[in-house]
């Protein structure tokens, strides 16, 4: 495998994996800058920014981009995170120079015309009803806002409609101009490619990046807490965590494990007990989120009014009872699942671009998957107790959605919990 890392005079990182064997490229810019860097009264900007880098820069309409990437068989897109926004593409081999002009075109030139503005703040807007009428979308905002109150990483990705109807165009060239520096951004390439020409090509193509300005970022303070919206939904809709842990903690490998195990697959813990054996919920599944100073662990279920009242102890139960009762055997299959993921993650060029950009950006390094494999192979049963008993030991936070009344107090969860 030719992993290969270099970093430019301004400080723009570059990172690219050679796949001989493939007949694409994907390519992309990540920028760690998300929603969790955004002033309360333009939250939402980091994801407005997203959408306005296609809207047309000095060079190119928004109408041209779309076309250039096109002409070639490509394909353009971008996501913003609570802590990272990306852009990025995928094109055969020997079209990587155009994705990267294009790319570097809308990072450096986007124009933010206050007419294409008006006209994607309507389809942001869209974007958020969307959002509001989508309840499994709905009920990670509120567990999300819940357990970090107040502060930029407990706040929406889309923003506020309000705020987002009253954007000013100068937030969005403040915001970059503070954000979308080399220091804090990354170029990374996967497929058919040659490392010193993308080099070549990206020194002269972001020549005009801004030099990294001074931001602080505000940490991640864990509360948790109770929340509840009762809607007429069909099904309840809950979501039952704890504060997690960040990416350079060294239980990070541990509660991965751990929450495959209890959730990630139809083996685990909780899809067995709640949907296989008791029929309680449709969709059942445990997940993490880590951050650069702290996480989350949750457990999500969909499930029937009648069923909600039955539902709560059960995945309390099913918690409290993971330590000091792992088996070898589901701890050789959690391992499995997680290990063929990232072998599997690989064989595409788009999945392994990202990757790499990603661990640049946490870790300051690309991870050798024989690495990464290594770590997850020495967790232990011992390992899971520890995590498991750090992590259900704290102050949960609860989040439920739709038909609420027979759902247990919160004051009943924390003490099932105990």
């Amino acid at each position: 495998m030719t992993v290969r890392t270099t970093t430019l005079t301004n400080g723009l990182r570059v990172v690219s994996h050679r796949m001989a064997a493939v007949e694409t490229v994907s390519i992309g810019v990540w920028t760690h800058a998300g929603a969790r860097d955004e002033h309360a009264e333009v939250n939402g900007i980091a994801h407005m920014l997203e959408h306005m880098a296609f809207k047309g820069t000095r060079r190119r309409s928004a109408r041209a981009i779309a076309e250039e990437i096109e002409s070639v068989g490509g394909h353009l897109n971008a996501y913003t995170s609570r802590e990272f926004t990306a852009y990025y593409a995928t094109v055969l081999k020997g079209d990587e120079t155009l994705a990267l002009d294009i790319l570097s075109d809308i990072l450096q030139h986007s124009m933010f015309d206050e007419r294409e503005l008006d006209r994607e703040r309507a389809v942001i807007l869209q974007e958020i009803g969307q959002a509001n009428d989508t309840p499994d979308d709905v009920i990670f905002d509120l567990f999300q806002e819940t357990a970090f109150p107040d502060q930029p990483v407990g706040r929406p990705i889309l923003g506020t409609a309000e705020l987002v109807r009253e954007m000013p165009r100068d937030a969005l060239t403040n915001y970059m101009g503070e954000h979308y520096t080399a220091g804090r951004m990354v170029v990374a390439a996967a497929g058919n490619l040659d490392h010193d020409r993308l080099v070549s090509a990206v020194e002269e193509a972001f020549s005009a990046i801004a030099t990294d300005a001074e931001t602080a970022q505000e940490p991640a303070r864990y509360a948790g807490g109770d929340v509840r919206q009762d809607r007429e939904l069909e099904q309840v809709h809950l979501t039952l965590g704890f504060e997690g842990v960040s990416f350079s903690d060294p239980d990070y490998f541990a509660l991965s494990v751990m929450s495959t195990m209890l959730g990630g697959g139809m083996s685990s813990r909780l899809f067995q007990e709640v949907r296989e054996e008791r029929g309680l919920a449709y969709s059942i599944y445990s997940f993490t989120s880590s951050y650069l100073d702290g996480g989350l662990f949750g457990v999500y279920a969909g499930t029937g009014e009648g069923e909600a009242e039955t539902v709560v102890p059960v995945i309390c139960d099913i918690l409290g009872g993971l330590a000091g009762t792992v088996s070898d055997d589901e701890l050789k299959r959690a391992k499995a699942q997680i290990k063929a993921g990232i072998l599997m993650s690989l064989e595409s060029t788009a999945s392994r671009c990202e990757q790499l950009a990603r661990q640049i950006l946490v870790f300051g390094r690309p991870l050798p998957p024989d690495e990464v494999s290594g770590r997850i192979d020495a967790i232990g049963s011992d390992a899971i107790d520890g995590i498991a008993r750090r992590v259900f030991g704290r102050t949960p936070t609860f989040a439920a959605l739709g038909p609420i009344a027979r759902v247990q107090t919160f004051d009943e969860i924390v003490e099932r919990l105990g």
